[in-house]
């Protein structure tokens, strides 16, 4: 049993780490856009909320595909994409077949969480899922640290684009490894849409997913505007402001395993002891969002960022596990699809606002925004720890199982 544990969570965490590396050279290299094209920060802005709409919008389309055809063939396949929109960003010779390229690139992306959620609830047996899903959860914070370095490192050293020809080489290299070494997962053989209906109904599911839009916008746009900020209002070199980045993602793995790993091993009823970890994760993030207003150094925005890392980056496989104690193991997959679609919902307005803000006012009042985001989100979170489950609901009886 061990053996297939850690060689689905290798495989399935390698995967993440290539198609994280593809989807966010887009966040690294903003501030090449920038300089390239002339781009005020709200065109900046748009950039990344194209990223995520093209993410958005076939987020539950290509989920209802991987329950149909099964996550090999659905992941495989999403990973080629992925490859070939890296090319498409590397090409795009103006603004607008940029915003198209980058389009393509997150609509592919969008096979991610429903294939890697679907290899760990279906794998790997309770009581090692969480950290699964945490160290899981480390493929999107390594691969965006790996790409930070990598587009601002190869910027400098060979042309502005670089890290996105070489992301591309990865994730065909990856997409085939994975196919030759991930076992056939029998899909359904039906494309359903999720039952938004009954989950709906379920009032701490909603609750929680209204608080994703708000973590989900904070996150998108950290990481979008990290390496510019570091640059504009810190002074330091686009290649620093990569190094930034890639702690950033660096603090968020180690919060994502940290967090996992304690979901479960704490003591207490599971809605509350894993809910109270995002609880204090969001309102850590608030505070380091203050912090990181008021930062004038490299070191202190070096260190500001890491600990920002940790928590902003650093909750989304807690995230998920609150949502397993909400609803049945049958509602699962929509539930990931409704919850992930709540997080990239968020970050399709959050990005331009920052950057408008911070064009009209400053970028100390764009964090502190964010810093407000946040804090909206742990009174959400609150209630759904406070919440009690009904005898009838179909998620209280997983929970009590757990």
């Amino acid at each position: 049993m061990d053996r297939s544990y850690w060689r689905t969570v290798s495989l399935v965490t390698l995967w993440q780490v290539s198609a994280s590396i593809c989807y966010y050279t887009v966040f690294a290299a903003t501030p090449l856009f920038r300089d390239e094209f002339g781009l005020s920060r709200f065109a900046v802005g748009l950039v990344v909320t194209t990223l995520t709409l093209g993410y958005a919008v076939f987020l539950l389309p290509l989920g209802a595909l991987t329950d149909r055809f099964g996550e090999r063939l659905t992941l495989t396949l999403g990973l080629v994409g992925l490859a070939t929109g890296s090319l498409l960003v590397a090409g795009a010779p103006t603004y607008a077949l940029l915003l198209t390229a980058v389009f393509i690139l997150g609509s592919l992306y969008g096979t991610a969480i429903p294939g890697t959620n679907k290899a760990v609830f279906d794998r790997i047996e309770p009581g090692r899922q969480n950290l699964a899903m945490g160290i899981k959860q480390v493929g999107v914070t390594g691969g965006s640290g790996i790409s930070a370095l990598l587009v601002t490192g190869l910027a400098g050293a060979l042309f502005p684009r670089a890290g996105f020809l070489v992301a591309a080489g990865v994730g065909a290299v990856v997409a085939v490894v994975f196919y030759v070494g991930y076992s056939s997962g029998g899909g359904s053989g039906v494309a359903d849409y999720p039952d938004f209906g009954a989950l709906l109904s379920n009032r701490p599911y909603v609750v929680l997913t209204t608080a994703g839009l708000f973590l989900g916008a904070a996150l998108f746009t950290t990481t979008g505007y990290t390496v510019l900020y570091v640059e504009e209002s810190i002074g330091a070199s686009v290649a620093f402001g990569g190094v930034v980045l890639a702690l950033v993602q660096l603090f968020g793995s180690v919060g994502r395993v940290l967090t996992g790993w304690l979901s479960d091993v704490l003591p207490g009823e599971p809605r509350v002891r894993i809910g109270s970890l995002l609880v204090a994760q969001s309102l850590g993030s608030a505070v380091m969002f203050v912090v990181v207003a008021s930062t004038t150094t490299e070191r202190g925005a070096a260190i500001a960022f890491g600990l920002l890392g940790f928590f902003v980056l650093g909750y989304t496989g807690v995230y998920y596990s609150v949502m397993a104690t909400l609803v049945s193991a049958d509602e699962m997959g929509g539930a990931t699809a409704g919850g992930q679609l709540a997080l990239t919902s968020g970050a399709l307005v959050a990005p331009p606002a920052f950057g408008y803000l911070a064009d009209t006012v400053g970028y100390r009042a764009s964090w502190l925004f964010l810093a407000a985001l946040v804090t909206v989100a742990a009174g959400l979170l609150v209630q759904v720890v406070r919440t009690q489950p009904s005898v009838t609901d179909p998620a209280a009886a997983d929970v009590a199982e757990k």
